[in-house]
Parts: structure tokens; sequence; C-alpha cells
């Protein structure tokens, strides 16, 4: 058995025995831990990331009236850091 195969039955095992409820938990702890561990740049750049990434989606569309790259990316990590200073 590949370490991918046995990695697949052990997710549909667990998926199995859990709930929804188990996965947001998980989720939740592993977004926390993240956060602790990560200052606010990195969520500056992540959000920045995914701000150009999306905008490369679309870049056929001649922006039409939509914020640029470098603003949703900026406002993207702007609004991440803002979630995690308030906690």
């Amino acid at each position: 058995m590949t370490v991918e195969e046995a990695g697949r039955k052990g997710g549909e095992a667990t998926a199995e025995t859990h709930g929804r409820d188990f996965y947001e938990e998980i989720g939740k702890k592993g977004g926390e831990a993240t956060s602790e561990s990560h200052g606010r740049e990195f969520y500056e750049e992540i959000g920045k990331k995914g701000g150009e990434a999306r905008a490369n989606q679309r870049d056929d569309d001649d922006n039409d009236g939509k914020m640029s790259k470098e603003e949703a990316g900026r406002k993207g990590g702007e609004a991440r850091a803002r979630k995690r200073d308030n906690k």
C-alpha cells in the first residue's frame, strides 16, 4: 500500500466516524495555531497573492470597474490582520 493510499483510507475512516463539528473544530485550531506563529506580514502577503491570482483570472475582462489586484491584496491582508488582532 502506498502512503497516498494509506492516507486516503485513513481520511475515509475518519470521515465515517466524525461529523462536520469535528472538522470545524480542527480547522479552527489550525487557524489559531497559524495565527499565533505568523505575524501580520504573513497575512498581508497571502492576501496579496490571493488578490493577484483573482485578478489574473479576470485579466480578459478589461477591469470592468473592479479594484486592482494590488488593492485587493492590500485589503485582504489588512482585513485578516484586523481579525487576528481583535481576538
